[in-house]
């Protein structure tokens, strides 16, 4: 993600894809839920 998490950390997994996505916070293990149009803006690249 461009921005960082509250918690400092920068890295995250995606759990979930469709209409909207499902991603978790490798720092603190928080489950965020966004739209996939916000989603593909905020992205700033994939690592697999």
């Amino acid at each position: 993600m461009k921005k960082k998490h509250p918690c400092g950390s920068n890295e995250w997994e995606i759990v979930r894809l469709g209409a909207d996505v499902k991603i978790k916070c490798m720092g603190c293990e928080r489950v965020v839920m966004m739209s996939r149009d916000s989603f593909n803006k905020s992205v700033k690249k994939v690592i697999e």
